[in-house]
């Protein structure tokens, strides 16, 4: 179904409903506590109190990232508009109304238009509305979908140069290695030929300032994750929150933090009509959040059809904004081998 929303004199707000499937909570959460590593699926952390908690854990003085990849495209967004190119077209993995994704408009030449992707409706309407009321030389296409499957991009009205995506906030780290490359391929096909992604990724760095990061001692990040089994218990589950403690730690040869819930006695929940036991110190893993140094990274654009030819980082290299483009010009890796070879 496509709706119009007319703004002033000229249709700009386009919302494409694709009737994503939603997901079954209850469902996805037995199929994932029934593994030998128990898991719960990231993607139900954010309800209206878990948008709420990590909005509070960006302000933290431990967690770096969000300050960090702000101060990056702050101090670099110009070069970034540059290597974007006039006319473009920008499409947004999320609501599109964050700061990072504003300072990017703000800096584009004459960007053809604005493509949001997003599950939630209501977010993408309101969004939708805000941005075409601040750009207002700029068409906004609303497209409620699941950006992880694969999915036809409705295109502006106005011509374009080139299609670039804009996947800021290093999450693509919550994917697997396996499912971050088939992610990236689905993105190189529908920028196509001549296009591009700019994505934030966390950096490797001392395990001690990322662990301090996902354990902050105000606890925000703990009521974070403690709050996906709040979800579940109000769709019918019976977890005693005060039964788990949170912790992630980083683990060192996978790369990644690992959001645990860790049962502090032997007990027994039940979700929907299943019981399911778990010992005391066994952990639920609730999310990975993958660091990268920027060779690795390099290979997994290369295997999803990409070419890493650019990157912006903070002075101590915490993190870096990397733009990827399908065909066209040198990547980093050739660029240091023509250097190499004089």
């Amino acid at each position: 179904m496509i709706a119009f929303e007319t703004l002033g004199n000229e249709e700009r707000v386009r919302i494409v409903d694709l009737h994503p499937e939603i997901g079954d909570l209850c469902a996805e959460a037995l199929e994932g506590l029934h593994r030998t590593h128990k898991a719960l699926p990231c993607k139900y952390f954010y309800d209206a109190l878990g948008a709420r908690l990590f909005e509070a854990i960006t302000e933290l003085a431990e967690y770096y990232p969000t300050r960090t990849e702000l101060g990056i495209m702050t101090g670099f967004v110009d070069d970034m508009a540059n290597a974007i190119g006039p006319h473009a077209t920008l499409v947004e993995f999320g609501s599109g109304v964050g700061l990072k994704t504003q300072k990017l408009l703000d800096a584009l030449i004459e960007p053809s238009g604005c493509v949001l992707i997003d599950i939630s409706k209501d977010a993408l309407e309101a969004s939708a509305r805000q941005l075409a009321a601040r750009y207002r030389q700029m068409e906004v296409v609303a497209v409620c979908a699941d950006y992880t499957q694969p999915l036809r991009l409705p295109r502006p009205r106005r011509p374009s140069a080139r299609t670039v995506a804009f996947f800021p906030g290093s999450t693509i780290g919550n994917f697997t290695h396996p499912e971050a490359v088939r992610f990236l391929k689905r993105v190189a096909e529908l920028v196509g030929q001549g296009g591009g992604l700019l994505v934030g990724i966390d950096r490797k760095k001392d395990p001690t300032i990322i662990e301090r990061a996902y354990n902050d001692p105000l606890g925000v990040t703990a009521a974070f994750n403690l709050n996906i089994l709040r979800r579940l218990n109000e769709a019918g589950a019976n977890f005693d929150l005060d039964a788990f403690r949170h912790h992630a730690p980083y683990v060192e040869n996978e790369g990644r933090i690992e959001m645990r819930l860790v049962s502090t006695i032997d007990q027994r929940v039940r979700v929907g009509d299943t019981d399911i036991a778990l010992r005391v110190g066994e952990h639920i893993v609730t999310e990975h959040s993958h660091k990268y140094d920027l060779e690795q990274f390099e290979e997994m654009a290369r295997a999803a059809g990409f070419r890493l030819t650019k990157h912006w980082s903070d002075e101590q290299d915490w993190f870096s904004v990397c733009f990827l483009e399908v065909g066209g010009g040198l990547s980093l890796r050739e660029r240091r081998h023509q250097i190499e070879l004089g």
